[in-house]
């Protein structure tokens, strides 16, 4: 049975289009911003992938902070307390930071990206600012507790579920693939925050290796049947292009189902 495949959009900021790529855009206008985390349902069971940012660092950094992306599982069927499996793609603040309200779960992360985030690199701050030490800091802790597995390149998680070292954004960053009813599915998570990154070959602006962020869109192309089954990490265009679950238009879109274009 394939899975399905849902992303919830918790959060949002404004932003201008010099902002997401690197050597900035000649067009000054309005490009904002989702934060998604992502769901893969099978048999009533899950896999998480990432787990967003608190409404505390969302205030402090200036996102507008729409619902708690762990209790947003329940808008999918599933329970934040019993979910087993969750597959972080890197530790960037929107990607980790609700780590907590997950008792049950193993966390899946890539050994680079620990390195990474308790590295030498952290000493600068253009660097270190994606980062929020108290999540690196539970994440170790959680290391120390048996509930993380270190991941040292490409793996399968669960029968359907693999993720994919990439790199680039950030030293261990890592894509997710899911089999669905119509294909694979590539949460390219930020191997392409938008559509457009990937499209035009212009990465975005937070990068620690601009080469592999590069042929990170190589990447998502080999894994992918079409660039139709790619998913980016924080475009709007995934709640217009997806079908919404009934009800939660703008909240919730159905991956596993073909998107408009």
């Amino acid at each position: 049975m394939s899975w399905e495949v849902y992303a919830i959009r918790y959060a949002h900021r404004d932003a201008k289009r010099a902002e997401h790529f690197i050597g900035g855009d000649p067009h000054d206008a309005p490009m904002p911003m989702d934060y998604f985390v992502w769901a893969a349902v099978k048999d009533g069971e899950g896999v998480v992938i990432d787990t967003g940012f608190t409404e505390e660092v969302a205030r402090r950094r200036k996102r507008n902070w729409l619902r708690c992306p762990a209790e947003s599982l329940s808008l999918v069927g599933l329970d934040r307390r019993t979910v087993k499996h969750v597959i972080l793609s890197h530790l960037h603040y929107d990607h980790v930071g609700s780590f907590g309200l997950f008792p049950a779960a193993e966390f899946h992360l890539q050994e680079s990206e620990m390195h990474y985030a308790c590295g030498r690199y952290m000493r600068f701050p253009k660097l270190s600012h994606s980062f929020e030490p108290d999540d690196i800091a539970g994440i170790v802790k959680l290391n120390f507790g048996r509930r993380v597995r270190m991941l040292t390149g490409d793996a399968e998680i669960l029968p359907g579920i693999r993720t994919y070292l990439v790199k680039g954004h950030s030293a261990g960053l890592q894509c997710v693939t899911v089999e669905t009813a119509r294909g694979t599915v590539v949460l390219a998570s930020d191997v392409t925050h938008f559509y457009e990154n990937m499209e035009s070959g212009r990465p975005f602006t937070t990068a620690f290796h601009i080469g592999e962020m590069l042929e990170g869109f190589e990447k998502l192309k080999q894994l992918a049947p079409s660039p139709q089954h790619i998913v980016p990490g924080h475009d709007p265009e995934v709640m217009r292009r997806y079908p919404a679950v009934p009800g939660l238009e703008g909240i919730v879109a159905r991956l596993d189902v073909a998107p408009s274009e």
